[in-house]
C-alpha cells in the first residue's frame, strides 16, 4: 500500500488563499466593529486622506484636462457659429439700412422736386435718368423718356435747386441733356442783386462768368439766375452763386467761378419744363436804369406772331437803346405796317386801344421800350436788331 504523500501543490495554494481571505475578512470585520464603537480610527483615516488626496488629483487630472479641452472646443465652435450668425445678421441689417437710407434720400429729392414745382407753379414732366457722361470734355445726361412722351429739342431741364441744362437730342424713347458745365454750353444770366447781364459758360467741371467789367458790381456770394435772353431759358431760374472772382489773361475783365445751384452729379430724376414761363417765386431784379414797368422777359407780352421769341426777349431785357436814324425808323415802321403782328391770347389785349401807326418816326423819337405810351413800337425794333446777348449754344 503506497504511503500518503499529502495534498498536491495546487490544492495547497488554494487552501492558503482561502485562509488569507478569511483572515482579511475577520480583520476587516474587527476593524469595522472597533471603529463603529470606539471611533479611534477617524484620525488615522483623516491623515491617510491627506496623504492620498494629491494622488487622487493627479490620477483625475487627465480626465479633467480632457473634459476641459472638450468643453473649450465645443464652446469655441458654438461661439464661432454665433459670431458668423451675428455677422450675417449685421450685413443684412446694414444692407436694409442702406436701402432705407437710399429710399429716404430719394424721397427727400422727390419732395424737393415737388416743392419746386409747387412753389413755382410750373408745368413740368418728371424724367428718370438712364445714363450719365460726366468728364471734363463731356457733361451730359441720358433720360429714360423721349419723343414718344412729348420731349422736344431745346426743352429746359431743372431740378429742385435750379437749372440743369437743356435737351439737345431727342429719340423716340430717350433724350440727351446738355448740362450747364459742358464746354459747349452757354446761357445768358443776370445777377439777381442788381440785374447785371452776363453769360455763363461751361468749363467741364465748373461754370464760369466771363468778361465781367472791372467796374461791374459783382461780388462773391451773388446769386446768378437766368436772364431769359435768347428765349431758350425762362428768366429767374437759379444757375449758381459766385464763389470766386479773378482777372482774366488780358487783365481787363474779371472772371467769376460759379457754384451750380442744381445737383449736377447726383439724383435719379429731373424735371422737364413744358411751359416756359417766369417762375412765380424767382423773378430777377431789373437792371439799374431799366424800365421796371416793362413786361417780363419771355412772357407772352414780349412775343407776337410776327416777331421771334429770342428777338422780342432781347429787346425787352436789353433796356433802353440809342435812337435809330430816320431811315431805319421808317423802314422798321413800314415793315411793321406791312406785316402786322397778331397779339397772343390775353397778352396784348390791353394794347388794342392804341392804334399802330405806319408813318415813319422822326430820328429824335425815343425807343418804344422807354415810352410807355407807345409800347407796340417795340416789335419792329426787336425784329430789326439782334439780341444783346449771345443765345445758348
Amino acid at each position: 500500500m503506497p504511503s500518503y504523500a499529502g495534498p498536491s501543490a495546487s490544492r495547497s495554494d488554494d487552501i492558503a488563499g482561502t485562509l488569507r481571505l478569511l483572515v482579511a475578512l475577520a480583520l476587516a470585520v474587527a476593524l469595522m466593529i472597533a471603529d463603529h464603537r470606539g471611533g479611534w480610527l477617524t484620525s488615522i483615516r483623516a491623515q491617510l486622506e491627506v496623504l492620498v488626496q494629491p494622488l487622487w488629483r493627479l490620477a483625475g487630472l487627465p480626465a479633467k484636462l480632457g473634459d476641459t479641452v472638450r468643453d473649450d472646443a465645443v464652446t469655441r465652435t458654438r461661439l464661432m457659429e454665433e459670431n458668423q450668425t451675428l455677422r450675417n445678421a449685421l450685413l443684412i441689417s446694414g444692407a436694409r439700412t442702406a436701402r432705407l437710407q437710399a429710399a429716404a434720400d430719394e424721397n427727400a429729392r422727390l419732395r424737393g422736386l415737388l416743392g419746386a414745382v409747387e412753389r413755382g407753379g410750373l408745368d413740368v414732366q418728371l424724367a428718370p435718368i438712364l445714363d450719365v457722361a460726366l468728364d471734363p470734355t463731356r457733361q451730359r445726361l441720358v433720360l429714360d423718356i423721349g419723343g414718344n412722351q412729348g420731349v422736344r429739342m431745346g426743352q429746359p431741364v431743372i431740378d429742385a435747386g435750379g437749372l440743369l441744362g437743356q435737351v439737345i437730342e431727342v429719340r423716340p424713347s430717350t433724350a440727351t441733356v446738355l448740362l450747364l458745365t459742358d464746354p459747349d454750353h452757354a446761357v445768358p444770366v443776370t445777377i439777381a442783386r442788381n440785374g447785371i447781364r452776363l453769360v455763363a459758360y461751361g468749363r467741364g467741371d465748373r461754370i464760369e462768368l466771363a468778361n465781367i467789367p472791372t467796374s461791374g458790381d459783382v461780388k462773391i456770394g451773388d446769386q446768378v439766375v437766368t436772364s431769359g435772353l435768347g428765349g431758350r431759358f425762362p428768366p429767374g431760374f437759379p444757375v449758381g452763386s459766385v464763389v470766386r472772382l479773378r482777372r482774366d489773361d488780358s487783365r481787363v475783365f474779371l472772371v467769376g467761378d460759379l457754384k451750380p445751384a442744381a445737383q449736377l452729379d447726383r439724383g435719379r430724376d429731373v424735371l422737364l419744363l413744358r411751359d416756359v414761363r417766369t417762375p412765380a417765386a424767382a423773378v430777377a431784379t431789373p437792371a439799374a436804369g431799366g424800365d421796371a414797368s416793362a413786361p417780363p422777359t419771355g412772357s407772352a407780352a414780349a412775343t407776337t406772331a410776327g416777331t421771334t421769341g429770342p428777338a422780342a426777349a432781347s429787346a425787352v431785357a436789353a433796356g433802353p437803346a440809342p435812337s435809330k436814324p430816320a431811315a431805319g425808323a421808317a423802314a422798321g415802321n413800314a415793315a411793321n405796317a406791312a406785316t402786322p403782328a397778331a397779339p397772343t391770347a390775353g397778352a396784348l389785349a390791353p394794347r388794342s386801344a392804341t392804334p399802330r401807326s405806319s408813318a415813319p418816326r422822326p430820328a429824335s423819337t425815343a425807343p418804344a421800350s422807354t415810352t410807355p405810351a407807345a409800347p407796340p413800337s417795340a416789335a419792329p425794333r426787336s425784329a430789326a436788331q439782334p439780341p444783346a446777348q449771345a443765345p445758348s449754344r
